[in-house]
């Protein structure tokens, strides 16, 4: 997904969420509190964005959440729920033997109705409530970063209330300087507060940036709770995204820093995933065969 459809993405996650709103506060709680430091990354808790099979989910909600739990992914994250209620969802996962630890919400539905949301969450089973972007901050200075882990730290507090998290999920332009001093980036880790929130770290759009995902680890280390791992094919050039395993980024480095980073799950995303050759499903087909023999060796 180019930079230009962050906003399109938060977009859709707030339409396809919209009929989640109000009168769900009775939902009952499947997530357990936060787990301590990260986790041994291992073949079979692999995990996908949704969002990555966005053009199937549209037309075979349950049929494509089958396909990918066949493929052999375990968990999965959503973006957008394609007209289901909370008890639905939570009816086709347990019927595949799926879990969902977490679930993009656009800050409009945030806005709106966060107490819905965080039931709908818990309904699900869902650990992490996961802000997909925000756009504003993107294009102001310092104090619009300020803003945005303010607006957040309020959500956060009702996530750790109801025995959930928020996190935050990064593009690049978080990392871009503001007011010539430091980063967007750094502005959210610095004012977000641990004790209520972490970060979901897109490791394709920190090395797009130019990060390294290592030196963030060593730099906030425990405050990355969950991964977007998504690969790059010419990263001098087009840094176009690719099925993982087949681009650039060392996935064997980063996933052995996983318990500095205090990662609990990670998910394959591929934004582009229907035009890979074969569609978005050969897409994460070939990415599940390439984490498992990573994660094996």
């Amino acid at each position: 997904m180019s930079e230009s459809n962050v906003s399109r993405r938060a977009f859709l996650v707030d339409a396809t969420l919209a009929a989640f709103g109000g009168g769900l506060l009775a939902a009952c709680a499947h997530s357990g509190p936060r787990a301590t430091g990260g986790v041994r990354p291992s073949a079979d808790r692999i995990g996908v964005q949704l969002y990555t099979v966005r053009d199937l989910m549209q037309q075979d909600f349950d049929g494509t959440l089958a396909k990918v739990a066949q493929l052999g992914y375990k968990q999965v994250e959503f973006a957008g729920y394609y007209d289901r209620t909370p008890a639905q969802v939570r009816a086709t996962l347990d019927r595949l033997g799926l879990t969902s630890p977490s679930t993009h919400i656009g800050v409009n539905l945030l806005r709106q109705d966060a107490a819905a949301q965080i039931a709908s969450a818990k309904t699900i089973g869902q650990a992490y409530i996961t802000v997909p972007s925000y756009p504003y901050a993107r294009d102001g200075g310092a104090d619009a970063f300020k803003q945005a882990a303010a607006e957040m730290n309020r959500w956060a507090a009702m996530c750790r209330d109801a025995g959930i998290r928020l996190a935050y999920h990064n593009h690049n332009a978080e990392f871009r300087a503001v007011d010539g001093a430091t980063t967007g980036f750094d502005i959210l880790m610095h004012d977000a507060d641990p004790a209520l929130m972490d970060f979901e770290l897109d490791l394709y759009w920190a090395t797009f940036a130019g990060q390294d995902p290592l030196a963030l680890f060593d730099r906030y280390p425990g405050r990355f709770a969950m991964w977007h791992v998504k690969d790059m094919v010419d990263p001098q050039g087009t840094k176009a995204m690719t099925a993982v395993g087949q681009g650039t980024i060392d996935f064997p480095k980063i996933f052995a820093q996983a318990a500095k980073s205090g990662m609990r799950y990670f998910f394959v995303e591929h934004d582009t995933a229907a035009q890979y050759p074969g569609g978005s499903l050969a897409s994460l087909q070939t990415s599940v065969t390439n984490l498992k023999r990573m994660l094996s060796a």
